[in-house]
């Protein structure tokens, strides 16, 4: 038997594996289970009907962002008030050592439940607690019906990691995009000129780099990824593949192919083409690096992604370039603010939804 030369088979193993990837990205249309897939994020992802009951209200808080879709939440319900505090059950220890993403989810969740009620007239104060491990709290109450329009993007607010068209935003969609993100002692730069989107996309690369390079890191991510609709639907959590538009595996099989596809060189050409397609570029910046400040950036950054949602515009998270603390100190300085601590890069513009994530049931408690 003729011995097989090693350009000869890396020539066989790739064309393998674009087979593979192909069956793959069919396979989600065709996946016995997709269709309960897609029933189960339907379900979970419809507008509150008749009253808004507190159940209904936690779950459209659970639809927020969270890293990794980690969802490190719990809730507490009773007199007309809701908590939510951390579950550091849930702590993505390796890419958010300190916790500063789970405290920034918890503002995510607070955001969307405060909207929601809001909207469907149970507008409530939201506060939140102080200490390393703050709570938040919210007191609901009776009154006028609020705006709609971001109470009717919580369903369809989702981190769209595909390519955008490169279609600008407009001055005046920047301008409310801008405005829904105030919050006390939260910045939010935005940067659209390509000269600075590509400065930023360096940082993004370094730190991507960065986090390639370290295994736990890279078996962290992969744990938290979803290879086939089954295992998604079973956890109600993760990152099921298919939102991200990559193939649709079984899980021992998907597991192979992320080994053999997640490099360096592929993410990086990967993150190129979705910065250069990106409309923008939105950098959130808290005066003080704590989690009470980090809860607040969450609820800044929740309702810029909802607004963006209502206006047509989707977002997607390049948090590489503040997970690695060399980089994230280099984009400080770049941004002319030297000693704080950068918390979250958003890319956005337009592109069609993609599939949507699931949630797991919402931990739902007595009041504490």
């Amino acid at each position: 038997m003729p011995v097989m030369s090693r350009r000869t088979l890396g020539r066989k193993l790739i064309s393998a594996g674009a087979a593979l990837a192909a069956v793959g990205a069919a396979g989600y249309g065709l996946w016995p289970r997709i269709d309960a897939y897609r029933s189960e994020a339907a379900r979970q992802r419809r507008l509150i009907a008749g009253e808004p009951s507190v159940a209904e209200l936690v779950r459209m808080a659970t639809l927020a962002a969270s890293g990794h879709n980690a969802q490190p939440w719990r809730f507490h319900t009773g007199g007309g008030r809701v908590s939510i505090l951390p579950d550091f059950s849930r702590r993505t220890p390796v890419v958010d050592p300190d916790d500063h993403h789970l405290f920034v989810s918890l503002g995510c969740a607070a955001e969307n439940l405060s909207v929601a009620a809001a909207a469907l007239g149970r507008g409530g104060a939201v506060g939140i607690g102080g200490g390393a491990a703050p709570g938040i709290e919210i007191a609901l109450s009776a009154a006028p019906p609020g705006r709609r329009d971001l109470y009717r993007a919580i369903p369809e607010r989702q981190s769209t990691r595909s390519l955008f068209d490169g279609r600008p935003v407009s001055p005046a969609e920047l301008a409310l995009l801008e405005a829904a993100a105030r919050e006390d002692g939260v910045s939010v730069l935005l940067h659209t000129s390509a000269a600075d989107r590509d400065a930023i996309l360096e940082f993004v690369i370094a730190g991507n780099g960065a986090q390639i390079d370290d295994p736990a890191f890279v078996r962290e991510l992969r744990d938290w990824i979803r290879f086939s609709p089954a295992r998604a639907l079973e956890t109600g959590d993760g990152l099921f593949a298919a939102c991200s538009g990559a193939p649709v595996f079984p899980e021992w099989l998907g597991r192979r192919m992320f080994s053999l596809a997640f490099t360096k060189g592929a993410e990086n050409d990967k993150l190129r083409a979705q910065v250069r397609t990106s409309a923008g570029i939105a950098v959130f910046v808290a005066d003080k690096a704590d989690p009470a400040q980090w809860i607040r950036v969450g609820r800044s950054f929740q309702r810029f992604a909802l607004q963006a949602t209502a206006l047509g515009v989707r977002t997607a998270h390049l948090n590489q370039a503040v997970e690695v603390p060399a980089v994230r100190d280099g984009l400080a300085r770049w941004l002319g603010a030297p000693g704080a601590r950068p918390d979250l890069v958003i890319r956005f513009g337009s592109a069609p939804l993609a599939p949507m994530s699931l949630r797991r049931a919402a931990p739902v408690g007595a009041p504490v």
